[in-house]
């Protein structure tokens, strides 16, 4: 296995105060996406400190709330972002303002396929998150080889660590899949990562083809 590190993705966003209906349809019409900003600060309620625009508190009991942000952001800066395989660690400029983020959700428009909003989460250097990351394969499988075919069943993973260390795919060797034999999760290790996917879940096997059971069939007798 092999990391490659995520890539950076710079985005501009201005805060959101005005949250009604009216007021988000008038920002879709004008090519503009809300968002929210969540993993903010937790504080104790009732909160005495200052919020900044764009920002307002979410309760989550025991007398304690989560600052969360309301932003807007343009369809065009977000079109790489979101139409794209890959993955990637969000800078936000909040007019001025450097936050770093990772983006958790899209909603989509169910007939135009527009994007309707988007959810970003916080994230610094010391909190552990879950993301999923995509799956490449490497290497020539020995399975292969013998005539059998490599199918990949799960093309992304979810991985728990702190931003930083989230590779921007993992890149797993298939060298020593043998025919017939399969990868799951549990057999893959990489040094700062937890998958958090099921241990038993197979990622990719060499199945045997036609081809191949006639030619082991015909090696038998």
């Amino acid at each position: 296995t092999q990391i490659i590190t995520m890539e950076l993705f710079k985005l501009a966003a201005q805060p959101r105060v005005d949250l009604g209906k009216k007021a988000t349809k008038a920002l879709r019409n004008q090519g503009l996406i809300p968002v929210v900003l969540n993993g903010g600060a937790i504080v104790e309620l009732p909160y005495a400190g200052t919020l900044k625009p764009g920002e307002k508190i979410v309760e989550i009991g025991n007398g304690k709330g989560l600052i969360t942000t309301d932003l807007v952001v343009s369809n065009d800066a977000v079109r790489k972002l979101v139409y794209t395989p890959d993955i990637f660690a969000v800078e936000l400029d909040i007019n001025g303002e450097k936050r770093m983020a990772v983006l958790k959700d899209l909603q989509f428009h169910p007939v135009k396929d527009t994007i309707l909003h988007m959810d970003f989460l916080e994230v610094n250097d010391t909190k552990p998150i879950v993301m999923e990351v995509p799956v490449k394969l490497e290497g020539h499988a020995a399975g292969v080889k013998a005539g059998g075919k490599l199918n990949l069943s799960m093309k992304k993973l979810k991985v728990r660590a702190i931003y930083t260390a989230i590779p921007e795919r993992l890149v797993i060797n298939v060298d020593d899949l043998g025919l017939g034999k399969s990868l799951a999760v549990g057999d893959i290790h990489i040094d700062g990562l937890e998958l958090v996917n099921a241990k038993n879940a197979v990622v990719c096997a060499v199945q045997l083809t036609r081809a191949a059971r006639g030619a082991a069939a015909a090696a038998a007798k």
